[in-house]
């Protein structure tokens, strides 16, 4: 690992970071703001403890994004009545975890193990 690494991170994960920035500029308008909207959501609820899951996820979000403009796909038609609950979906193929699923995770395991010593 190069000196520079250890200070500032992966440099070809910042390098696909800023490819995926410079792919959703390209986006239309809708969709560039749809996009800007999606990776805030789901990189505050995403693999935040796993960059290369994240980078993956980005760059799969651009790549649907994309596709979607080629095929002139409505983006609510993308996304549906529920943005919540289509990114939810769009996350549930990636490794990693935010504190927020961490945390979900440990009140089901607590309640479980509750429930267990109160002998139900």
């Amino acid at each position: 690992m190069m000196w520079i690494e250890k200070i500032v991170g992966d440099l070809g994960d910042k390098k696909s970071y800023l490819e995926y920035k410079s792919r959703v500029k390209r986006l239309p308008p809708g969709y560039r703001e749809a996009a800007k909207a999606l990776e805030r959501y789901l990189m505050y609820m995403g693999p935040s403890d796993d960059g290369k899951a994240l980078i993956l996820m980005l760059n799969d979000l651009a790549d649907l994004l994309e596709q979607s403009v080629a095929d002139a796909t409505p983006i609510r038609a993308l996304v549906g009545d529920d943005p919540s609950e289509f990114a939810e979906a769009f996350l549930d193929n990636y490794a990693g975890g935010s504190w927020i699923r961490k945390e979900r995770a440990r009140l089901a395991d607590s309640i479980d193990h509750a429930i267990e010593e109160q002998g139900q």
